[in-house]
């Protein structure tokens, strides 16, 4: 096996170290490892399963710091919410796209959906990056809002990871319960967008190549434990926010 057979696993652990602290990234990083090797909907699928199975290791080792009054606040809007993005969605896909141009990586095709949920990142991320963010906390109250927010877009592009961990950061939460509560949530909506999958007959993979990512993943989730008590939430907020801009701009630029 040549360097480049490899990359999904090598991606699934580094991606897995990375997003154990984040709360996002995982799937972002592994579509386009898998999209190498396999036809689209394949590597949707296999990304899909392995950030379930990742996300049910991550809740097996930071169950006991969930906050479960807080999923339940954030995660049932986030499922409904992201039904009705999946649906919008749909209604979308006849727009013309703004632009398209060739990145240095390939083919980039600019959209009015990647623009808007691009910019809205980098303005969270500025929000995150502003003196004394951290101190700003969110009522309780106000978490189905923003299980909403990040169900609906979600359901609309993939990337409800990145705003659920924004309003999770913010609640007061100290750094373990925000990665229990957060690895939780989406646990809940793994499982929906699964069944989803699994009910239009999208969900097909190739079992046998999962198996090294599927390992990676959990070995990424456990070397991310061991280095917890080395992390601050402060540190915590920063990578937030940097994978907030690099995602946001990713997105508005057409890149992915």
């Amino acid at each position: 096996m040549t360097l480049v057979d490899w990359l999904p696993t090598l991606v699934a652990l580094a991606a897995s170290i990375l997003t154990f602290f984040s709360g996002f990234g995982l799937g972002t990083l592994l579509l386009p490892a898998f999209a190498v090797f396999f036809p689209i909907e394949m590597a949707v699928a296999m990304t899909a399963a392995v950030h379930f199975a990742n996300n049910l290791f991550k809740l097996g080792l930071m169950r006991q710091h969930a906050r479960w009054d807080l999923v339940l606040r954030f995660g049932i809007p986030a499922i409904v919410a992201a039904f009705v993005g999946a649906w919008v969605l749909t209604q979308l896909t006849g727009l013309e796209p703004l632009l398209q141009w060739d990145s240095p990586i390939g083919h980039a095709t600019v959209t009015w959906l990647g623009l808007s949920i691009g910019c809205l990142l980098i303005f969270f991320a500025w929000q995150e990056l502003k003196p004394g963010a951290l101190g700003k906390l969110i009522p309780v109250r106000t978490l189905p809002i923003g299980g909403a927010l990040s169900g609906f877009f979600g359901g609309l592009s993939g990337h409800q990871g990145a705003l659920r961990s924004v309003f999770l950061l913010h609640t007061g939460v100290d750094k373990a319960a925000f990665i229990g509560t957060g690895v939780a949530c989406a646990v809940l909506i793994d499982a929906a967008r699964i069944a989803t999958y699994s009910s239009q007959a999208v969900f097909s993979v190739d079992w046998q190549s999962l198996i090294g990512p599927l390992a990676a993943a959990m070995i990424g989730a456990l070397l991310g434990k061991q280095l917890l008590e080395k992390v601050t939430l402060q540190g915590i907020q920063r990578l937030v926010a940097v994978l907030l801009v690099v995602l946001g701009l990713a997105m508005a630029t057409g890149l992915l």
